[in-house]
């Protein structure tokens, strides 16, 4: 396992770093490519990233939500066309990809956790161009793997806690959804089971999150609880929020899949949350 070569595209951001640690730990050799050294949409960069390895994880994306429904082209061409390139790069190279998706490729109307198989319909840009990308790859016939993931966070980047944590300490009243459904994910947890799936180079679709579920205002009341942070905190509904992007309500995941091939239980969403809370 310790001469496998990995390459890991957008390993600067908030995944990628906590994955880039996560190789180290489990003495994997990695390299980390990222903007402005590399583009996932240059073909050119796709195929030099390729050389020498064995298998590339894919965690470069367009992530912002609301600026996909006016910058769809640009979303489409990173969360789509240039997954779709790499595919066909990865075809030819004989190289495994393991390829980060999201919960937003799904339209969030089930009335229980989503399951592999359960049919995808993407009600925003951004959803719509992950699900693009996954297509392409499959159809790029390269030995692939697609983990999809919901609600994360981590030490480096944009995200809930972080965003929650901030206007809490701007003394500002805070409104969250009480409506929006899902399991909170550390990055570290979904790094850890990347590397587990490194040995073992399945070809297949996983859900992964941390398990149980929570509403976005019940979350943000764990934050603050956890911190001793006095908020005054709201609840209200998605409805009362005018967004450019509509929002999944249902992010729930059945995760049996992937727990069948983990070699320990995923952990519940409280206790890694509780920890990241104390590395703050």
């Amino acid at each position: 396992m310790a001469n496998n070569k990995i390459a890991i595209l957008g390993g600067k951001g908030m995944l990628g770093s906590d994955l880039a640690l996560a190789c180290q730990q489990h003495k994997l050799d990695a390299t980390v490519l990222d903007l402005p050294e590399f583009d996932i949409t240059n073909q050119n960069y796709l195929s030099n990233a390729l050389e020498g390895i064995d298998a590339v994880i894919n965690c470069a994306a367009y992530t912002n939500v609301e600026k996909a429904e006016s910058q769809t082209e640009l979303a489409y061409k990173v969360n789509a066309e240039a997954v779709g390139k790499l595919g066909l790069a990865a075809e030819k190279a004989g190289v495994w990809v393991l390829h980060i998706s999201t919960d937003f490729v799904f339209d969030g109307a089930s009335d229980k956790p989503y399951t592999e198989t359960d049919k995808t319909n993407p009600i925003n840009a951004y959803g719509a161009s992950k699900l693009k990308g996954e297509q392409l790859l499959i159809e790029s016939r390269c030995s692939n793997c697609i983990m999809r993931v919901e609600w994360t966070y981590g030490s480096a980047g944009n995200n809930f806690v972080a965003k929650m944590v901030k206007l809490a300490k701007a003394g500002k009243t805070l409104k969250v959804v009480d409506d929006q459904i899902g399991s909170p994910t550390a990055t570290t947890e979904v790094a850890g089971a990347i590397c587990k799936l490194l040995q073992k180079k399945p070809q297949s679709l996983f859900h992964f999150a941390g398990a149980g579920y929570v509403s976005r205002f019940e979350m943000a009341k764990f934050i603050f609880d956890k911190l001793n942070m006095s908020v005054d905190l709201n609840s209200c509904k998605t409805a009362d929020f005018p967004a450019a992007a509509k929002r999944p309500l249902n992010s729930c995941f059945d995760c049996g899949k992937i727990s069948a091939l983990l070699d320990e239980p995923i952990k519940p969403w409280q206790v890694s949350l509780e920890r990241f809370l104390e590395t703050l």
